[in-house]
């Protein structure tokens, strides 16, 4: 892994290696770099993963296995643009599957990490020079769990 821009670490309690190969296989521009494993004397045991590089959606990840100690929270999230209801539902589907699906586009995944999977036209829409618009918007999507595009844009059209 190269050292300049950013890389996300992701810390898992044993699972970064079926996490990154999930992500992976959920998103394009997608593939495994290295795996390091535990040395003798270390935390965990010896040859067990403790971390895998991995790319996805051409952002770099990695994910570390550091124990129980820490858990994801909603504090932080990820959000996946859509350019149409297609790519919602494929989003959707593949991240809260073993997962939960939450309010206004967030989801959990099946590790607990926090999605957004959200239109990518819907902060134009509800930052509208029209107040109107912008708020038929936020009240619709306010109502929704994953989002409905069609719906989106009857609210904003005024429908």
């Amino acid at each position: 892994m190269t050292t300049d821009g950013f890389t996300t670490c992701l810390w898992f309690d044993g699972q970064a290696e079926e996490a990154a190969h999930f992500y992976v296989s959920v998103f394009k521009n997608s593939s495994i770099g290295e795996v390091a494993r535990y040395p003798e004397g270390a935390p965990q045991p010896v040859g067990s993963v403790l971390t895998v590089e991995f790319t996805a959606n051409g952002h770099r990840f990695l994910a570390l296995n550091g124990g129980p100690e820490f858990k994801f929270t909603e504090a932080v999230s990820f959000m996946v643009f859509c350019e149409n209801q297609e790519e919602i539902d494929y989003y959707w589907s593949k991240l809260t599957e073993g997962g939960e699906p939450g309010p206004c586009g967030w989801l959990k995944d099946r590790y607990g990490l926090s999605w957004q999977v959200v239109p990518d036209r819907l902060q134009a829409m509800v930052t509208d020079p029209d107040p109107a618009k912008s708020a038929r918007v936020m009240k619709a999507f306010m109502a929704m769990s994953k989002f409905d595009l069609a719906a989106l844009d009857r609210a904003y059209a005024g429908e």
